[in-house]
């Protein structure tokens, strides 16, 4: 397995970029979080916002409209919507999908971890969250789990 932090993925303005280009030298511990703007855990924005404050952390979001179309949103609706209502101001990447026949290749190794309950496999729901660490060591929590319990 790879480091998840040199993989690369789109941003939403079309460029190329990893995990790692972007973080910063103090950068510690990367989150990693597919969000959806209409699911009843949007509200975790809130949280990812907050611990996206932290020094030595980084909250990265990638929009996914897989789980029962709950982001069907354009790039330029989702900033939007983040902005306006969560104040979000970490990265949110190009939408991409997180399981299937499409799997972005980032998904796919971060779907190989276990979370805490024993589950290693597809992504489940909206705002599954990873932790990866600068050596490239990956915790997995469920959608279930707050931001403010990860870190």
């Amino acid at each position: 397995m790879g480091n998840p932090l040199d993989i690369k993925f789109d941003t939403m303005e079309g460029t190329e970029t990893s995990l790692r280009e972007l973080g910063s030298t103090d950068t510690q511990k990367w989150v990693v979080v597919n969000v959806a703007s209409a699911c009843g855990m949007t509200r975790q924005y809130t949280h990812l916002q907050e611990i996206s404050q932290l020094d030595e952390v980084i909250v990265v979001g990638f929009p996914c409209n897989q789980f029962g179309g709950q982001e069907p949103g354009t790039h330029e609706e989702i900033c939007n919507f983040t902005s306006t209502k969560y104040n979000v101001d970490f990265p949110l990447m190009a939408k991409l999908e997180v399981k299937g026949g499409n799997q972005h290749p980032l998904f796919e190794l971060l779907s190989q971890s276990t979370s805490g309950d024993g589950y290693a496999g597809d992504i489940r729901w909206n705002f599954e969250k990873f932790v990866i660490t600068s050596d490239g060591n990956i915790r997995r929590y469920p959608s279930s789990v707050s931001p403010l319990d990860i870190v």
